[in-house]
């Protein structure tokens, strides 16, 4: 069982390194961490190659096919995908389920963005609580949204499941103000 964890925790790591050590709370006006996550089809994205556009980074619980909540936040994001990409936002969603259900629930809901392994690693440097009762998912759902500097410009606590994309877009309006 110990050989076991220490595979996991190896492999965990190995998969998201992340260039910072953010041990305080991220707030309005900080730098984004920067990140290297595998999405769900095994592509390695960076924050960074986002420098130049509007970003926003939505982590939520998981990726499975009878977690409602998480399900009416992807499609509502789909949904109203061409608006976000008409304003230049980019959608990128962080959950720590595995790449296997991470593509099928990109194939089930038909999203037309990336979702992406979120490692211990990750959740540290982004102030992402995880439920230490369910090991496989986060406390709350959070959005980060970054600017085009990658200055955090408002961090979306209070996410509204079936209205997130025009949480989003309201938002990144406000902080453009």
């Amino acid at each position: 069982m110990k050989l076991l964890l220490l595979i996991i925790l190896i492999l965990g790591t190995t998969v998201c390194f992340v260039s910072c050590s953010a041990s305080k709370k991220l707030t309005i006006g900080d730098k984004a961490p920067d990140f290297t996550a595998e999405n769900q089809d095994g592509k390695i994205v960076h924050l960074s190659d986002y420098l130049g556009k509007k970003v926003a980074l939505y982590f939520f619980p998981k990726a499975h096919p009878l977690s409602m909540g998480c399900i009416k936040q992807s499609c509502n994001l789909r949904n109203d995908f061409p608006d976000l990409t008409e304003r230049g936002i980019v959608i990128l969603g962080f959950s720590n389920s595995p790449q296997e259900s991470l593509k099928e629930f990109v194939k089930k809901n038909n999203l037309p963005f990336s979702l992406l392994h979120a490692t211990r690693e990750l959740f540290k440097a982004y102030g992402v609580k995880r439920d230490p009762r369910l090991l496989w998912t986060i406390r709350r759902r959070q959005t980060f949204l970054i600017n085009e500097e990658g200055i955090i410009v408002n961090i979306i606590i209070n996410v509204d499941v079936n209205n997130h994309a025009q949480q989003i877009l309201d938002e990144f309006n406000k902080a453009a103000q």
